[in-house]
């Protein structure tokens, strides 16, 4: 009973990250429009790194090789797919970006059985199937089409694949270590490694506007900060399947965000999307427990 418990906060918590995540995509495509993207999440990893190490330096003082070694896999996968899907929402848009990240609750189950060497139930499986089948309906639109795919579609599809690394790693190290520790080595490593890109990719200019210095820092806080370190902690309770399709909700919460936000009209379409993606929610969570009940009340009858 004690452990279902914790399953259930690590699920709340999840679907925190998820709404924080969700916010993040209005953020992140409007300051695009006067912000470099690797600049921009140098900016918001350095800031994140700062905050994380002054409020929990103690538990860094004596941080062993094992978990530093940990924390940079997952910062190395963390840095590859922001990268890949902030340079890709320069090219398209972020109702098709939302659904292609998506496929990574699909990629995340194979991933976890070949770290873990257990294999995805049916539960799972469906459940990943259906969340992907929602989003579609969520985000996207009647002309969309395989002949539309561009650059930034496919630098989308990439990042799918390193965010289904990025929650299985995750998955992996963060029930041997200390979840904060990993949060801040994962923070360094990927603020060192865009600084890096930054500078080598994109040109250094004195054109620095007050808006994107205040977006970098709601993404530090919010988006980063208070999201990853939620997820590390809560990832030591539950599944790296179940917390794919927890995760997975950061699309129904950017659209409803931009309905809320941005004045964008919520569809018949986007409405039965939202209603597929809890029920691919409940199948995996439930494994539809509660149906199997009732039939054998049936039964017994």
């Amino acid at each position: 009973m004690k452990m279902s418990k914790k399953s259930l906060y690590a699920d709340l918590s999840l679907l925190m990250v998820a709404l924080a995540w969700g916010s993040t995509f209005v953020v992140i495509k409007d300051t695009l429009s006067h912000a470099k993207p690797l600049g921009l999440m140098a900016t918001r990893f350095v800031i994140a790194t700062i905050v994380l190490s002054v409020i929990f330096y103690k538990k860094l003082k004596h941080v062993k090789k094992d978990a530093f070694f940990a924390g940079a896999i997952i910062g190395v996968f963390l840095y590859l797919a922001l990268m890949t899907q902030t340079i890709g929402l320069v090219y398209t848009t972020a109702s098709k970006q939302a659904f292609l990240t998506a496929a990574n609750v699909v990629v995340v189950p194979f991933l976890a059985w070949m770290v873990h060497k257990h294999r995805p139930d049916t539960y799972a499986i469906i459940g990943a199937f259906l969340a992907i089948i929602g989003i579609a309906f969520l985000t996207v639109d009647g002309s969309f089409s395989f002949n539309t795919f561009n650059k930034g579609d496919v630098l989308t599809l990439i990042c799918a694949v390193f965010f289904a690394a990025h929650i299985t790693s995750i998955g992996y190290f963060a029930k041997d270590f200390e979840p904060i520790v990993l949060s801040v080595v994962q923070f360094g490593v990927a603020s060192i490694l865009f600084i890096i890109s930054a500078v080598i990719f994109e040109p250094i200019t004195g054109n620095f506007q007050m808006d994107t210095l205040k977006s970098a820092i709601y993404l530090a806080l919010v988006g980063t900060v208070f999201a990853y370190t939620l997820q590390n902690v809560a990832q030591k309770y539950t599944s790296s399947s179940h917390a794919a399709i927890i995760l997975c909700l950061e699309s129904v919460f950017g659209s409803l965000l931009a309905v809320i936000l941005l004045g964008e009209v919520m569809t018949l379409q986007m409405v039965i999307g939202c209603v597929i993606i809890f029920a691919a929610i409940i199948v995996t969570e439930t494994k539809l427990e509660f149906l199997k009940g009732k039939k054998e009340k049936s039964v017994n009858s």
